[in-house]
Formats: structure tokens, C-alpha cells, sequence
């Protein structure tokens, strides 16, 4: 009997070290899922309009004018498509348009598209996109703006100012005058201008895409872009 006691005891005196050990199983992966949530719901979405587009987000319908500011184009100035991008040289899903849809799309309405980029770089989230605009607008004082865009977001390598001397060298640009330009404020002002105008049009995220006024938000396939300038062409808008 004083056996049997004592083990009741030695029961009772484990037992709370028992449900310790429980709530501690469970409160772990509460808490790291707790905390990766927080995580994603400040750096993933993030604020106002530091965003990154998925291509799922719902297509605004309103036709807005959209002002091209004298920003690199390519494409025939009376083209009856004008494409304006918003974007940024650091952002995954503006890379993976620019590599999986843009040749396609120019390639498809060959001399009918007048394509505008202008720069949308989302300062809390993406370190060197300004600092990526501003090498390829100085690329451009040197006539050399498409190639340097290309290389931005072909290139593969990591951005930053190594990559861009390394960058104006493969195109042959004075790395004098591209340096000097680098440091130019009115780079810095063009590249910041651009960014104040797309978001008093109500752009909160890269990419976003103006189709003759008329607004696609995010990386979408060519078959979406397709469909909005097939129904451009036609006049039935």
C-alpha cells in the first residue's frame, strides 16, 4: 500500500511537467507560424504602395490619360497601341515579364505597339531599383537605353554598381561620362518624378501596364495582353 501511495504521488508531482511539455509542443509551431504571418503580412504585402503585382490581382477597368513624359519608347510614335509600363528593374515578377512575355508581344504587333517604360522602383522593398533606373537612363544619354534595359533584366547578375560599370562596358559606353551621370541629381529627380506620377494614377504595385489608357496589373501571360489590344484594334472598347 505505501508503494502504491508513493507512486500516485510521483504521478501527481509529473503530471503539470507533463502538460508543460504539451502546451510546449503545440506553442512552438503556433508561435513560428504566428510569426512568419506577421512577417509576410508587413514584408510580403508590405504598405501603401510598395507592392509586387501577382498576376491574379483583379484588372482595373477605368481608361486613364497617361502621360509619357518623354521616358524611353520603342515603336512607331503613331502606333495605334501605346503600352506604358510602371516598373522595376529589382522586382521577380517584372523580370519574369520581361523574359517570358515582352519579345513575344512586340514580336506578335511588329510596328504596331509604341512601348513606354517608365520607372515605378519600390524604395521600401527593393534597395537597387532606383539606383538601376537611374544607370539606364544615364545608358540613354548615350543612346544606349534599350540595351542597357535588356541587360537588367536578362543579365542574371546580382545589381549593383559593379554590375552596371560591367554593363556599360559590354555596350561599349564612355565609363567616364556613365559614371559621372550616376551621380547627377537630376537622374535621381527623373527616376523619383516618375514614380510621384504613377502613383497619383493609382499604381500600387510593379508591373502595371497602361494599354491605351486602359490598366493591367501584374505579370500577366501574353494571351491577356493579346486580348486587350485584339480588342483595341478592332474598335470594340
Amino acid at each position: 500500500m505505501e508503494e502504491t501511495q508513493q507512486s500516485a504521488a510521483k504521478r501527481k508531482v509529473n503530471r503539470p511537467e507533463v502538460i508543460k511539455f504539451s502546451l510546449s509542443v503545440w506553442y512552438l509551431p503556433a508561435a513560428f507560424l504566428l510569426g512568419f504571418l506577421s512577417a509576410w503580412l508587413i514584408w510580403g504585402r508590405d504598405s501603401g504602395v510598395q507592392n509586387v503585382a501577382d498576376p491574379s490581382d483583379e484588372q482595373p477597368t477605368v481608361r486613364r490619360e497617361v502621360q509619357l513624359d518623354g521616358d524611353p519608347s520603342v515603336g512607331p510614335e503613331d502606333a495605334p497601341i501605346t503600352i506604358v509600363e510602371f516598373s522595376d528593374f529589382q522586382c521577380p515578377f517584372c523580370v519574369r515579364w520581361h523574359n517570358e512575355v515582352y519579345d513575344d508581344l512586340m514580336a506578335k504587333y511588329d510596328g504596331q505597339i509604341r512601348f513606354v517604360y517608365r520607372d515605378f522602383p519600390l524604395y521600401q522593398i527593393h534597395p537597387e531599383a532606383e539606383p538601376a533606373a537611374i544607370a539606364a537612363n544615364c545608358a540613354g544619354e548615350q543612346g544606349k537605353y534599350w540595351e542597357f534595359h535588356g541587360l537588367l533584366f536578362n543579365g542574371g547578375k546580382e545589381l549593383n554598381v559593379n554590375t552596371y560599370n560591367s554593363y556599360a562596358t559590354n555596350i561599349g559606353l564612355d565609363l567616364g561620362s556613365f559614371s559621372q551621370c550616376l551621380q547627377d541629381e537630376k537622374q535621381r529627380v527623373e527616376v523619383s518624378g516618375d514614380y510621384e506620377y504613377a502613383t497619383s494614377l493609382g499604381v500600387r504595385s510593379t508591373p502595371t501596364f497602361f494599354i491605351n489608357g486602359l490598366a493591367i496589373v501584374g505579370a500577366q501571360p501574353l494571351e491577356v495582353f493579346v486580348q486587350a489590344i485584339d480588342k483595341e484594334l478592332s474598335g470594340n472598347n
